[in-house]
């Protein structure tokens, strides 16, 4: 049996950087990288999340599930162009009114990279870019490989699906060594955590949706 990739030993680091970029290797990850995106947001702040996607993104991805995310309604602004998803994410970020600000930029250059960076740390928020590959340079200090994974089931009912479950793997962090994970969404709290490595062992959860129901792309 091929050992399972996601089973670093290093500690996953659950506060975001100013920038990060989830990277979806195939289009049936896309879901799985947006759900991670918006784990990003931190847990106790209350400002709204913004989602700048392209009409493109939206039309082969669908919308995402404004009703499973918790906090104040998101704000979803619809791009024509990549340009303009840059733009609103540069906008959005640096006004200071939103929490999180992720979008779809494509091919994103270091220096359109940068200039998020500095909205984000200007705003106090967390940007985050969805990707479809990790080529080419970029100024964010983490960059993730999202994939679904299969769910390992109910215990209490084999025929149900179990907790929804997502690898993530840290292809590079400034200052930090790679690494990588399972987590799976908290039916109790509905947020992404840490997987059960031993029996009878509960993680605390790590990440901030808030969700009262999945999100879906």
């Amino acid at each position: 049996m091929t050992p399972s990739p996601f089973a670093s030993s290093e500690r996953f680091p659950e506060a975001a950087a100013p920038l990060e970029e989830a990277c979806a290797p195939l289009p049936r990850d896309v879901g799985a990288a947006l759900r991670f995106a918006l784990s990003r947001r931190p847990v106790e702040d209350g400002r709204p999340v913004l989602l700048a996607l392209s009409r493109a993104w939206l039309g082969e991805y669908g919308r995402p599930y404004a009703a499973g995310l918790a906090g104040p309604p998101p704000i979803l602004v619809r791009a024509a162009t990549a340009a303009e998803v840059l733009w609103a994410l540069e906008q959005g970020l640096r006004s200071g009114a939103v929490s999180l600000a992720l979008g779809a930029v494509g091919d994103a250059t270091l220096a359109q990279s940068r200039r998020l960076e500095f909205a984000a740390r200007h705003g106090a928020a967390v940007g985050v870019t969805l990707s479809r590959t990790l080529e080419g340079l970029s100024a964010a200090r983490r960059r993730w490989r999202v994939s679904t994974l299969v769910g390992t089931g109910d215990v209490d009912d084999p025929r149900a699906p179990g907790p929804a479950r997502l690898g993530v793997e840290l292809v590079r962090g400034r200052g930090e060594r790679p690494g990588a994970w399972i987590l799976e969404q908290d039916d109790e709290t509905h947020r992404l955590r840490l997987a059960d490595r031993l029996a009878g062992v509960r993680p605390a959860a790590i990440a901030g949706t808030g969700a009262r129901a999945g999100l879906a792309a």
